[in-house]
């Protein structure tokens, strides 16, 4: 302070009044950097700032003491020095506070204080000495900068570590926006063990960047040996691991690990083994248990979010070479409640899952909504191929945008002053093209099942409130359809001839060049929607009674295409088959917007059931993915060639069971074996699905598994429980299947009490029962609405059904099971099939030596002959319609 004092009259000529400002900015830039060490630190002492700190401070001083500058100069450099200062006093006061035992903090701080102003004396006495032998306040101000020189390099040889932790804190504050959630869970001393999820080279860094307590990983020694690692690693105390090499080296691997637990220190193991190359979270290994077998250590999960998407991870089969999507990139880091040191591998993996669905629910705030990840999309690739029909055989994304931009004003004196609309068309680039203007105008849609007659459309336009229909005099001709009174009909077809040349051209400029916000009102806008405003409605397909109208928000929508193409890796070069109705609800989400907001082409066909026409439109168009339900599965395998099949690589089967008899077939016909999903309309709608495998040299990481319906998608979280108390029940074992993410509806439309039914402490209770194995793969048994209860007993109707199926050796569905009133025992069971009658016997004959429970066989007078089982539009069974045949056909008690 002497010395600044000194230089500030005899360099810079200051009076007496104005030598104390280079010490005031000084002051000042202390505070301002103190403040901003804090900040930086995240409520978390951050020792990395300590050597960043220091190069500071050393290289203000010797700037100041080389270039001489004049006040302005000075002060600047002065107020340089006190905001490096201040990014060494806040780290080193509060390791300080955090280490010294409780019961002599006091004393710890006054010793401290000791130091600090013994610093003050001897930094005194050193420039009185330098002054002394006739250097003059530059050269003190030299000298000062060497000796910080010097300290700098004695902090880092003496603490490593810090140095690390400086370039890792440069990195995540640079690159990353990290954000840190359940810090508390940590313990500040003793040891405990972290076992996150394993998803890029990077993993590492950012559990360091996040606590600050030093952690020691477990890690593959190939990875510890290498040249430009090593020194790091070594210096990190990380602890090296070949599951390679002889069982006693991983032994030893493993007891150092304890040993560091025990010595009360931070270790992190990945269970995962190796950093997932499928998007999702892979089977956890049960090494970790012998870690803490014995040992009384908290365990706690950890969980990194939208690690996945950066350049250091597997997205687009690559690691780093690809641009990373936006700098600086976010990434969550989620630790939870500490875990008994009895726990299993896969509870542990279970709850790293939910903690991955808490993560995926911050999202909301920084995701945007769908129609403004449209207009992005199409700006960043405006000639990629988006939509084709049987009537236009391309049409580019920035078609797509002008055409909906187009229709949207035109259509805005239609629907002026209406949040929700109606729209009936069938799968086409019309249909398309309507939902999307519909969506850019800020307006609800309302997809309506034109497969359920008049009445049913009535009762949906009245539940959804809905005053306007967008449909076609071409479509309702064909498909014999009759609309319901008191709604305004408007006529696609007219619509399109309103659009003249001019409204062309301004469609297409706003498409290409008008900001957001202008677009937006340019087409009618009528709110300015937030994530949780609705998207669309989705009438249930009231296969189990009156359709229900499911609220699914903007973020519902976009968090399940988020999570479906994180585990299926799709791009620009793929073709969608878009046959499934956009009343469907992954009609909806797969065939609209993931397409349109992910560069995937769609070709559409107004009907599931032309084989013929669908074959064409793959081969012409080189379709790779078609997303059917089984009952279509089963009519394309017989009706179309293979030759039309040739391009494809994904096939996705869902909304109801993948017989293994069909799956067999199709893969022997078109050499590729359909992946079975499972969704919910309830929850937009995909909750778990089986992907293509992971193969290369040297590893295998399995995303598919045989008679299951795959793991839960990224973000989706799932439970069995016991379905009267609702209690957890163990892995492996059968009960009601609770699903929680960020995809779940914001209710049932005007039923509350409905919406109260089918949500528990936040989870959707699905009706469904389930079984969940150690690696996360779902099964589903049967619904709990689908069980016959006969004398007591609970029957489920498709365990019936498959061994009905099996003894027949079919390949087509020929029977469906349901259960009518019985006198004697309750309810009996009922079949509807489309055999012969004189097979039956034969088929009871079987189904009796089967080894199958009496009570499951039905009476041989419960068989009714049907010439085609009843299915909904959508490609389920018309469980409603089954019952109603089977209670008009059997309408007395069976004897």
């Amino acid at each position: 302070g002497q010395d600044v004092l000194v230089y500030a009259k005899a360099v810079l000529g200051l009076s007496d009044s104005l030598s104390g400002l280079p010490l005031a900015t000084f002051g000042i830039g202390i505070g301002f950097g103190s403040v901003l060490a804090g900040k930086l630190s995240h409520a978390k002492v951050e020792a990395g700032l300590i050597p960043l700190g220091a190069v500071g401070l050393m290289l203000g001083l010797l700037l100041l003491g080389t270039l001489s500058p004049g006040l302005p100069g000075t002060l600047l450099g002065m107020g340089w020095l006190g905001f490096a200062s201040g990014f060494i006093l806040v780290p080193i006061n509060a390791l300080i506070q955090w280490r010294a035992p409780q019961d002599r903090r006091g004393a710890v701080i006054a010793f401290g204080n000791i130091f600090v102003f013994g610093g003050v004396v001897a930094g005194s006495l050193g420039a009185w000495t330098l002054s002394s032998v006739g250097l003059n306040a530059a050269g003190i101000l030299n000298a000062a900068g060497i000796a910080a020189m010097a300290l700098t390099a004695w902090v880092i040889w003496l603490m490593p570590e810090s140095f690390i932790r400086m370039a890792l804190f440069l990195v995540t504050h640079t690159f990353y926006r990290l954000r840190v959630t359940g810090l508390e869970h940590v313990p500040e001393r003793g040891g405990a063990l972290l076992l996150p999820n394993h998803v890029s080279f990077v993993d590492g860094l950012f559990l360091i960047a996040s606590i600050d307590r030093p952690v020691r990983f477990l890690a593959d020694r190939r990875y510890y040996e290498m040249p430009f690692l090593h020194w790091a690693a070594r210096i990190m105390g990380v602890i090296p691991i070949s599951t390679g090499r002889s069982p006693r080296e991983i032994l030893h691997a493993l007891r150092e690990a304890g040993r560091r637990l025990d010595e009360g220190e931070v270790v992190c193991v990945f269970p995962e083994g190796q950093i997932t190359r499928t998007g999702g979270l892979l089977s956890f290994r049960q090494g970790f248990e012998r870690i803490i077998k014995g040992r009384e250590i908290p365990v706690i999960p950890v969980h990194l979010d939208r690690v996945w998407g950066s350049v250091f991870s597997f997205i687009g089969g690559k690691f780093l070479t690809k641009w990373p999507d936006r700098i600086p990139y976010p990434v969550t880091v989620s630790y939870g409640a500490p875990m008994p040191s009895t726990v299993t591998a896969s509870e542990v993996r279970q709850r790293v899952q939910e903690l991955g669905e808490e993560a995926w629910r911050s999202r909301k705030s920084d995701r945007r909504l769908l129609q403004h990840s449209f207009i992005r999309a199409v700006r960043r690739h405006p000639l990629r191929f988006a939509f084709a029909d049987a009537t236009r055989s391309r049409v580019s994304s920035l078609e797509s945008l002008a055409g909906a931009v187009a229709l949207a004003r035109a259509l805005r004196p239609h629907w002026i002053n209406q949040y929700t609309v109606g729209i009936m068309l069938p799968p086409s680039v019309g249909c398309a093209l309507v939902n999307l203007a519909a969506t850019l105008s800020g307006r609800t849609v309302v997809n309506l099942n034109y497969t359920v007659g008049r009445s049913g459309i009535e009762s949906m336009a009245g539940q959804a409130g809905l005053e306007t229909i967008v449909t076609s005099r071409v479509f309702l001709e064909k498909a014999n359809l009759e609309m319901p009174e008191g709604i305004k009909i408007v006529w696609i077809e007219e619509v399109r001839k309103t659009i003249g040349t001019s409204e062309r051209v301004k469609a297409f400029v706003m498409a290409l060049v008008a900001p957001i916000g202008m677009l937006e009102r340019g087409v009618g806008v009528i709110r300015r929607p937030q994530p949780d405003d609705l998207s669309t409605i989705i009438f249930s397909s009231g296969s189990t009674g009156e359709p229900k109208g499911v609220m699914l928000s903007h973020f519902n929508v976009d968090a399940n295409i988020e999570g479906v193409v994180q585990v299926f890796h799709v791009g620009s070069g793929d073709r969608v088959m878009g046959i499934l109705p956009f009343f469907h609800s992954f009609g909806y989400l797969a065939t609209l917007w993931l397409a349109v907001n992910h560069g995937v082409g769609v070709v559409y066909h107004p009907t599931p059931l032309d084989p013929g026409g669908i074959g064409e439109l793959m081969e012409k168009h080189r379709v790779t993915i078609l997303i059917a339900t089984p009952t279509f599965l089963q009519l394309y395998w017989r009706r179309c060639i293979p030759e039309q099949f040739g391009s494809v690589r994904i096939v996705l089967t869902g909304a109801e069971k993948l017989s293994e008899r069909l799956a067999a077939a199709f893969e022997d016909k078109f050499g590729i074996r359909p992946f079975e999903g499972y969704g919910i309309t309830e929850c937009a709608p995909v909750i778990s699905v089986n992907c293509p495998d992971f193969r290369a040299a040297g590893f295998h990481q399995p995303a598919s598994r045989r008679g299951t319906v795959g793991q839960p998608l990224p973000g989706v979280s799932l439970r069995i429980v016991d379905p009267d108390s609702f209690e957890p029940l163990p892995v492996g074992t059968a009960g009601m299947l609770l699903v929680k993410g960020p995809n779940v509806m914001q209710g049932y439309l005007n039923r509350p009490d409905l919406t109260a039914a089918v949500m528990h402490d936040g989870w959707y209770v699905t009706g469904d029962v389930a079984v969940l194995d150690e690696d996360g793969f779902l099964a589903i048994t049967d619904r709990l609405s689908r069980f016959a209860k006969i004398g007591g007993e609970m029957v489920p109707h498709g365990k019936v059904e498959e061994a009905l199926q099996q003894v027949v050796e079919s390949d087509e569905k020929v029977f469906a099971v349901t259960s009518i009133p019985d006198e004697k025992k309750g309810e009996q069971l009922a079949v509807l099939h489309t055999l012969d009658e004189s097979v039956i016997p034969g088929v009871l004959e079987k189904i009796s030596a089967s080894g199958l429970p009496n009570l499951f066989i039905p009476r041989k007078d419960a068989f009714i002959k049907v010439d085609q089982l009843p299915v909904l539009g959508t490609g389920k069974l018309d469980l409603r319609a089954l019952k109603q045949v089977a209670l008009e056909r059997l309408s007395s008690p069976l004897p």
